[in-house]
């Protein structure tokens, strides 16, 4: 694995290009990230040489340029911000003096956040993400048993919002809490599809049909098309 080389976007930034030498593939993968650090990782055979990856990234530079200048800027929480997640917006307050997180009203529209300030944001990441598992929780259990999974894990993924194994563990994106309630459902019933289907199959769509309803294309555009905002906070 290679770390000393460096993609210069035409702002000026430097770019950390980490390359890859990977047994049983036959093609270079370019894959940018932007969450939590820009970096461009790239897969190549063992055969092919790091100048000719080099020169196959720059032949991409329109297309890493476009993704970068895509990425949301970060947006650091603090008291008395407003958040949205799980379809609700969230008044954040602060009290240093109470022990642990919790919503203050039946609505659930005001949450307070305990412990020092310089803990803030990460202790309503942390809520976040426990909010979004019960709801994923929920989801599944609407579902016919056979669509369950074993096991849900969460991941903060870029590159995916979803994944099945084969053992039947279902691992989803966290951030798919500050996606509208149905777009975040939409990828709960695909992923519980795959425990049936392990495939894209017209049957796997069908069943994915079936878990969700209306809307399947409805809610894939608006991954497409939205999907980076999921990574403006934290």
């Amino acid at each position: 694995m290679s770390d000393n080389n460096f993609f210069v976007l035409s702002s000026g930034i430097k770019v950390p290009v980490i390359i890859e030498t990977r047994r049983g593939i036959r093609n270079v993968t370019l894959r940018p990230k932007t969450n939590p650090n820009m970096e461009i990782h790239i897969s190549k055979p063992y055969i092919t040489s790091e100048k000719f990856v080099l020169n196959f990234l720059e032949s991409k530079r329109r297309w890493v340029e476009y993704i970068f200048s895509k990425a949301p800027q970060k947006q650091t929480l603090k008291p008395n911000d407003t958040i949205e997640f799980l379809g609700k917006n969230v008044l954040l307050l602060h009290d240093e003096n109470m022990r642990g997180n919790k919503y203050i009203d039946s609505d659930k529209m005001n949450l307070c956040i305990g412990g020092g300030l310089d803990m803030f944001e990460r202790r309503v990441r942390d809520f976040i993400k426990n909010e979004f598992l019960e709801s994923v929780k929920e989801i599944v259990k609407q579902a016919p048993k056979e669509f369950w999974p074993k096991k849900i894990t969460l991941r903060d993924t870029t590159s995916r919002w979803g994944s099945c194994s084969s053992t039947g563990t279902i691992s989803l994106s966290w951030r798919l809490a500050f996606a509208p309630y149905d777009v975040m459902r939409y990828v709960v019933c695909h992923e519980m599809a795959h425990r049936q289907h392990m495939d894209h199959s017209p049957e796997f769509w069908h069943a994915v049909s079936q878990l969700y309803g209306f809307g399947v294309e409805r809610s894939k555009r608006w991954l497409v098309k939205n999907g980076g905002e999921l990574h403006k906070y934290f």
